[in-house]
C-alpha cells in the first residue's frame, strides 16, 4: 500500500515541489499582503497626508496665535472670577481637560506628519512583493495571505510524507524479510514432519483399504517443493490406483463413487484422530462390498461416530445396523406428484427395515431374527 501511495505521490512530486518552492521563495508573513497594501496606500498619498496633517496641527500650536494658547488665555479670564461664582469651578476643570486633550492631539498630529515621507524605493519594493503575492493568490484561487501560508504548510506536509514513506517502506521491507525467513523456517519444519509421515500414513491407509474390501487399491502420497503459502512450502498429491495397474492418478480423477468413499473413509478415520472434524457424510460407501468387508466398513464408521457426527447413505444391513439412528428415505405418489420423505425408524421399524435389506420386501423369520441379532435386540 505504501509503495502504491509513493508511486502516485512521486508522479506529483515535481509539481508539488515546484509549488512549495514558489511559496517558500516569497516567504510570506501572517497578513503581510494586507499590511503592505495599506502601507502602499499611505506612501502613494504621502504628500497629501503630510499637507493635511500640517494644516491641522499648525493652527493648533504653531501659528502666530495658536488655538491652544488662545484657550489658555480665555481660561485665565475665567479663573479671575472663580472666587466670585463657585459654579464656574466645574466649567474651569472641563476647559483644562479640553486644553490638555487638544494639546495632545496637536502633538500626535505633528509626530505623524514627521513620520510620513515619500519613499520611491520602498514603494517599488512593496509593488514588486504585492505583485508576486497577488499572482500566487490568483494562481491558487485564494483571497488572503494566510491562505497561501496554509497552502505552503500543506505542500510541505505532502513532501514530508513522501520522504517519510521511503523510510517506512524500508522498515517494512526489513520486517517482511524477517517474517518471510521465519515462515520459511516454519515451513521447513512442517515439511520435515510431512516427510516423516508420508510412508507410515500411506501404509496405514492401504491397510484400511484392504480391510474395507479393496485389496487391489493402493494410495501413494507425493510431496514436492512449492511456493510458500499459508499451508507451507509443499505441493501434496494423493495418487490412487484402484486395480494394481501401476498407473497412479489424482484421487479426484479415478475410482468410482464407492471406491472414493471408502478411500476417504480410510483417510479421514486416521485424520479424525488428530483433528476435530465437524460432520462427515458418506454416500453409498458400500458400493461393491458385502459380508465381512461391509462389516469392517461399519466398524470403522462406528468408531468415527464416537467423536464426530457421521451421516451415511447405505444399502448394506451390516452398515445400517451399526448406526445410532436410522432414517428411512422413501418416495410416495400424492396428487399425481412424486414426493420424497424421510422417516426416523423406531426399534421395531428398524428391525423390519434391516430384515428387508437382508432378504427382500417380505422378510422371512430367519431374516428378522438375523436383523435382531445384528441390532443386538435378542
Amino acid at each position: 500500500q505504501l509503495l502504491q501511495e509513493q508511486e502516485t505521490a512521486n508522479k506529483e512530486l515535481a509539481y508539488h515541489q515546484f509549488l512549495f518552492d514558489e511559496l517558500a521563495a516569497l516567504s510570506l508573513q501572517e497578513n503581510e499582503l494586507e499590511q503592505l497594501d495599506a502601507e502602499l496606500k499611505l506612501l502613494s498619498n504621502a504628500s497629501l497626508i503630510k499637507e493635511q496633517l500640517s494644516a491641522v496641527y499648525f493652527p493648533l500650536k504653531e501659528n502666530d496665535q495658536p488655538i491652544v494658547q488662545q484657550l489658555k488665555s480665555l481660561q485665565q479670564k475665567l479663573k479671575s472670577i472663580l472666587s466670585i461664582d463657585n459654579r464656574l469651578e466645574t466649567l474651569n476643570s472641563r476647559l483644562t481637560a479640553g486644553i490638555i486633550e487638544i494639546q495632545d492631539i496637536a502633538d500626535e498630529l505633528e509626530r505623524m506628519e514627521n513620520t510620513v515621507h515619500l519613499d520611491d524605493e520602498r514603494m517599488s519594493i512593496i509593488n514588486d512583493r504585492l505583485s508576486a503575492g497577488y499572482k500566487l493568490l490568483k494562481k491558487h484561487g485564494l483571497q488572503e495571505t494566510n491562505q497561501l501560508i496554509a497552502l505552503q504548510q500543506q505542500l510541505e506536509e505532502k513532501l514530508q510524507r513522501i520522504i517519510n514513506a521511503s523510510a517506512s517502506i524500508e522498515t517494512l521491507e526489513i520486517q517482511q524479510q524477517q517474517l518471510h525467513a521465519a515462515c520459511q523456517q516454519t515451513a521447513a519444519a512442517i515439511t520435515a514432519k510431512r516427510q516423516a509421515q508420508v510412508k507410515p500414513f500411506a501404509i496405514k491407509v492401504n491397510q484400511l483399504l484392504l480391510q474395507v474390501g479393496m485389496p487391489n487399491a493402493v494410495l501413494q502420497i507425493q510431496l514436492r517443493p512449492s511456493v510458500l503459502s499459508s499451508y507451507g512450502a509443499d505441493d501434496i498429491a494423493f495418487l490412487f490406483d484402484a486395480n494394481k495397474s501401476n498407473r497412479f492418478e489424482p484421487i479426484g480423477k479415478v475410482g468410482s463413487g464407492g471406491e472414493l468413499s471408502r478411500l476417504m473413509l480410510s483417510i479421514k478415520s486416521l485424520v479424525a484422530k488428530k483433528l476435530s472434524l465437524p460432520t462427515l457424510i458418506f454416500d453409498e460407501i458400500d458400493t461393491g462390498i458385502s459380508g465381512e468387508a461391509a462389516k469392517q466398513v461399519g466398524l470403522i464408521m462406528r468408531s468415527l461416530a464416537t467423536a464426530h457426527q457421521l451421516i451415511a447413505i447405505t444399502h448394506q444391513p451390516q452398515i445400517a445396523a451399526m448406526a445410532t439412528t436410522h432414517y428411512f428415505v422413501y418416495k410416495a405418489s400424492k396428487d399425481n406428484k412424486i414426493t420424497t420423505g424421510v422417516k426416523r425408524l423406531d426399534d421395531a421399524e428398524r428391525i423390519t427395515a434391516i430384515a428387508q435389506m437382508l432378504s427382500g420386501e417380505k422378510p422371512s423369520a430367519a431374516a428378522i431374527a438375523n436383523a435382531k441379532e445384528m441390532l443386538g435386540k435378542q
